[in-house]
């Protein structure tokens, strides 16, 4: 019998996104199969959002910057490792994605850089909620039309709920387009500059207010920029509408990854069956970070008797520490066992046939060598090893 393997996804699809809630170990689940990928001879884009620096050293990179940076081959023969393809590593910026879209979008030169300087902007671009789960999505549809690469995987954004970036692009256009922003921009198109008469009374010495709270030329700055926004409305709209589309295609593949935590699973379950109601397919889940059960409870003697033969210096009451640290991980094991068997009876109530599943031990310590990494690549896609 062969082991579930998402092979079949990483030699077929274009697109592979991995998503679930935050602290489930995505980001290291994207790299790993990204490596299996270009172990296979594809050309590899893997497209992260906050990597880990042990993660990045590990592909031999000081740090993921906002550029492509390819893995150099010599690490992976040092570590006689065999990659037929290429593996690139690109971090998102989201600040740097979005400066390029309004360059994209702008009516004029002009246009562009009344933008780029305004000082609303530079919040807008970096701290409103969903721009960073809009940005991924919009730097996935660009780099998707790069020739260069024949697979792009993305670990989406960490937030508080993983279905915030399936819904950022329609989220990021409501905010541009709400009645708040019309309202700016009505009152400073008809007069030129923003005008305090077109407003009343009491919200007229709101306004004032701030004004002197955040200093002068803020309220101008403001109906600028929304001003601005508006030029670009229908350049987002469509782009927005393009992700949507997108996020549909065929091509697309949805790893959901998960933890054994009872919360992971919750929301991972939820994840699932927002994404069939969106028409998404749920191709493979992963259950990163299992407990594995020890071979057997030691007794007490047995581990004295263990600890003499290895002639092993551990201090007083080693033996009892041992007894307790093996019975403590048989325990974990257990729990995480029945969280498993929860998911697993959610998911064949739900869909009958079942999905992928690939199951990943926990690791002592977070990945820090390609060795680690490509073990995990193994245990994602183990039916066919780099020949």
């Amino acid at each position: 019998m062969s082991l579930p393997s998402l092979e079949p996804l990483i030699e077929t699809r274009r697109v592979v996104l991995c998503v679930g809630c935050g602290g489930v170990g995505k980001t290291t689940v994207a790299a790993a199969l990204a490596l299996a990928a270009a172990q296979r001879g594809r050309r590899v884009l893997c497209l992260t959002i906050d990597p880990a620096r042990r993660l990045a050293n590990s592909l031999g990179l000081d740090r993921m910057t906002g550029e492509a940076q390819r893995v150099d081959e010599a690490l992976f023969r040092q570590a006689g490792v065999q990659v037929r393809g290429e593996l690139t590593l690109m971090m998102l910026d989201t600040k740097r994605t979005f400066d390029e879209l309004v360059t994209r979008h702008a009516s004029s030169r002009e246009a562009r850089d009344r933008i780029l300087n305004n000082r609303l902007y530079q919040y807008v671009s970096t701290s409103l909620a969903g721009t960073q789960e809009y940005m991924a999505m919009e730097k996935l549809l660009a780099v998707q039309q790069d020739s260069s690469y024949d697979l792009i995987v993305l670990d989406t954004p960490p937030t508080s709920n993983a279905l915030d970036f399936l819904d950022a692009p329609e989220r990021i256009t409501q905010a541009i387009d709400s009645a708040a922003m019309r309202w700016f921009i009505q009152a400073f198109e008809s007069s030129g500059k923003f005008s305090l008469n077109l407003v009343a009374k009491s919200v007229a010495l709101v306004l004032k207010g701030i004004g002197r709270l955040t200093g002068g030329g803020f309220l101008e700055q403001m109906a600028e920029f929304v001003t601005e926004l508006n030029d670009l409305f229908g350049g987002f709209k469509s782009r927005a509408a393009q992700v949507a589309a997108a996020f549909r295609s065929p091509d697309f593949a949805y790893v959901l990854v998960t933890s054994p935590a009872p919360m992971a699973i919750r929301e991972v379950l939820y994840f699932a069956e927002r994404l069939s109601e969106q028409g998404m397919a749920q191709d493979a889940f992963v259950v990163n970070r299992l407990h594995r059960a020890p071979r057997s409870v030691a007794t007490l003697t047995e581990a004295e008797d263990a600890i003499q033969r290895h002639g092993l210096t551990l201090g007083e009451g080693a033996a009892e520490r041992l007894v307790r640290a093996v019975t403590e991980e048989q325990q974990l094991a257990d729990l995480d066992r029945r969280h498993l068997a929860t998911l697993q009876a959610a998911l064949k109530s739900k869909q009958g046939e079942p999905t992928t599943q690939v199951l990943i031990p926990a690791l002592p310590s977070d990945v820090h060598d390609i060795a680690t990494l490509v073990g995990i690549a193994e245990l994602l896609a183990p039916s066919a090893r780099a020949a």
